[in-house]
């Protein structure tokens, strides 16, 4: 069985390489983060250990993950994405589509790719800009800035996905059907969510999987969680599933 590596959901990337421990005992000021939180998601941790600590400098709030599934985990608790895509795990391309699907959230590609194709690849794949390494660091800190301009700017994503019958109220976690409430746990609830985002779209398993669960699962897992998915929903038509590909929405 195919199994994504277990890396921590959440690994702050803390030291700085080169940089001198403060002495014993010396007081350290208290400064809250007055710019963004941002998700760097880079495989090299002493690359990101260092740009960690360059955006906080610089007042960002910033949290490092190695991994693309520990990404998966962690960009909804954030306000923009620098997502390399070169990973341990999986291929940032891979990541950044899968965050796209379901988020608005800013996602810078920060990266060594340097081709033209890599570049249109990851602006297909949602990202909103693309940084090739080495970089300036004044750059890129204009280009998060410009970046947050325009997100400021954009229509707030629909909160509530009406689809006839049902109705996915993604703010409060609440599922109607035909007006009755249905109560999911959280994993059904973000499985349903994914489905719904897409209702048109069959959803490979293998995303399913990882941009639901992560790194936690099993061969069962999501045929366990559809199964009860539909007997909760009324019926066996709300989960379509579409043999050796995924599944997609129904209409019950």
């Amino acid at each position: 069985m195919s199994h994504i590596p277990s890396p921590a959901l959440l690994e702050p990337f803390t030291a700085v390489p080169g940089s001198a421990p403060a002495e014993p005992g010396t007081p350290q000021p208290a400064r809250a983060p007055t710019g963004q939180r941002i998700l760097v998601v880079d495989g090299d941790a002493a690359l990101a250990g260092s740009l960690t600590a360059q955006l906080r400098r610089h007042g960002h709030d910033p949290v490092g993950v190695r991994h693309g599934s520990a990404a998966l985990q962690a960009y909804e608790d954030v306000e923009l994405v620098l997502l390399d895509l070169d990973l341990p795990d999986l291929d940032g391309l891979q990541v950044c589509r899968a965050i796209r699907e379901v988020s608005r959230v800013p996602i810078i590609i920060v990266t060594a790719r340097r081709s033209e194709l890599d570049c249109v690849l990851g602006l297909h794949a949602g990202a909103d800009d693309y940084v090739t390494k080495p970089y300036g660091l004044r750059e890129l800190i204009a280009r998060i800035e410009a970046v947050m301009r325009r997100t400021r700017w954009q229509p707030a994503a629909a909160r509530e996905l009406d689809l006839g019958r049902l109705r996915i109220d993604v703010d409060s976690r609440q599922v109607t059907v035909d007006g009755h409430a249905v109560a999911l746990t959280r994993k059904e609830f973000d499985l349903l969510c994914l489905l719904a985002a897409q209702p048109d779209t069959v959803i490979p398993r293998k995303q399913l999987l990882q941009q639901v669960w992560g790194d936690s699962w099993s061969r069962r897992t999501i045929d366990t969680h559809v199964s009860s998915l539909r007997g909760k929903l009324g019926g066996n038509g709300w989960v379509v599933t579409v043999r050796g590909v995924g599944f997609k929405l129904g209409t019950g």
